[in-house]
């Protein structure tokens, strides 16, 4: 877990409550990126947008073949900090090519990433992603949190997740809605 902050310390605790082991880095050289990067079979981003081509460095090749789940969102002072043309998780694809970077999770508040819910009802998960196989380890994650896992598409996709971010945002604090709020995709059977 490259972070430890709201987001990192909520995806860790709900992680290790489903059984998973978890290593965090962050600043503290006690809890090293590079150490992390090579115990984990999976890396979470969920470190400040403008920390990522830094950490990226820092993993390096440490990062080929790994599952890369990012969390990170490009906020900007006046909305994302990056072309729609383009993502966070697609910058990061580019700094790390061997690595297999999945969008996920970006667009949860930190207190709801705990156990994928919110007032007891599954929030959606939606897994943006060129790999299939590490979309499946990013969905199966997804469910062991509590989430109800949706495999949308391709990485180019999380341009989308990233604007949802932006929009949840806006919705919980712009407009007095608060954090306890999430989506959830219906679907009639």
């Amino acid at each position: 877990m490259l972070g430890k902050g709201n987001v990192g310390k909520a995806l860790g605790k709900g992680l290790t409550a489903a059984g998973h082991e978890v290593k965090y880095a962050h600043r503290d050289p006690n809890e090293n990126v590079r150490v992390a990067s090579e115990f984990g079979e999976v890396i979470f981003f969920a470190v400040p947008h403008g920390a990522s081509p830094n950490v990226a460095r820092e993993i390096g090749s440490l990062a080929d073949g790994k599952v890369i789940i990012d969390v990170t969102n490009p906020l900007g002072p006046r909305g994302s900090a990056v072309p729609c043309t383009t993502s966070a998780a697609e910058e990061i694809q580019k700094l790390l090519p061997r690595a297999k970077v999945v969008k996920c999770f970006n667009y949860v508040f930190a207190k709801n990433m705990v156990d994928g819910r919110v007032g007891g009802e599954p929030i959606a998960a939606f897994v943006a992603g060129d790999d299939e196989k590490a979309k499946g380890v990013a969905i199966k994650l997804a469910y062991d949190l509590g989430f109800e896992a949706i495999d949308v598409g391709a990485l180019s996709n999380a341009r989308y997740l990233e604007g949802m971010a932006m929009l949840i945002i806006e919705m919980g604090y712009g407009k007095g809605m608060g954090p306890d709020i999430g989506y959830r995709l219906i679907k009639k059977r």
